[in-house]
């Protein structure tokens, strides 16, 4: 495929994309991934640094547009939690790299799709839970802490090996263990997401992921832009569409695309 067609491919795949992760408060970057892998004819670790790269344009625009309409001064208590969460985040993202480099390629496509298939599982299973009050009840701060640095650690290692910004990680983490507001947890995923993603960006660079020019050029910069149009796009018409109704769905066409990529012939 000339870059031309490539180019043209590339921004029409990624405005659904982006629409889809703008309908359900996610980055699409999961959805993204097997067409990277089957569309372009991408190797597993290649698809998953250029992921990665097309996740932080998409995540830089969602956290300026978010940050634009959201009152900053609720995350200032959050400060603490959330440079906890970025220190385990970005070792796991810097080491998950690095064990991505010393694997085979045959065994990180079994371990790329089986996390696949378990985000997949996680998106179905987050449809049916209503969101309250929840959040454990830390009676010690370093205690907090210590379990905010090794939730950070998971959430590291899941966004380099599958370059996604981990939102649906990093959301119900928040949420379900340390008491965030549905909507504060939003936008602190962004903000946690970003120098994770730019630690394995800079760790896929070093890797020399990112030196064909025209993959940037005709593939990334394409979909990422549209994606962002997408997103947009997804975000103003979250009022219309029943969102837990499209995580089931959603979910299970990543379960069913990451079983037939785990299970098609080399």
């Amino acid at each position: 495929m000339d870059n031309k067609k490539t180019g043209i491919l590339s921004f029409i795949i990624g405005a659904p994309i982006g629409c889809l992760g703008g309908l359900i408060g996610l980055g699409g970057a999961e959805f993204r991934l097997p067409f990277l892998l089957k569309t372009f004819s991408k190797p597993a670790k290649k698809a998953v640094a250029l992921n990665m790269l097309i996740s932080l344009i998409t995540v830089v625009s969602a956290a300026y547009f978010r940050i634009n309409n959201f009152d900053i001064s609720l995350i200032y208590p959050q400060v603490i939690l959330m440079v906890a969460i970025i220190i385990g985040s970005i070792t796991g993202a810097y080491y998950g790299i690095g064990l991505l480099t010393r694997i085979s390629d045959v065994l990180f496509k079994k371990v790329l799709l089986i996390l696949l298939l378990i985000m997949g599982l996680l998106l179905i299973t987050e449809s049916f839970i209503t969101f309250g009050s929840m959040g454990i009840a830390f009676n010690n701060f370093y205690i907090e802490f210590i379990v905010a640095v090794l939730c950070g650690l998971l959430i590291g290692i899941i966004s380099s090996l599958l370059g996604v910004a981990g939102g649906e990680v990093i959301i119900p983490i928040l949420i379900l263990i340390f008491g965030i507001d549905v909507k504060l947890a939003g936008t602190m995923s962004l903000l946690i997401s970003l120098p994770t993603m730019i630690v394995g960006i800079t760790r896929h660079a070093k890797n020399k992921m990112y030196t064909v020019k025209s993959e940037i050029s005709s593939l990334v910069v394409p979909m990422g832009i549209s994606s962002i149009i997408g997103a947009s796009i997804g975000a103003f018409l979250v009022i219309y569409a029943p969102s837990q109704l499209l995580k089931i769905l959603l979910g299970g066409l990543l379960v069913f695309t990451s079983i037939k990529l785990f299970t098609e012939k080399e």
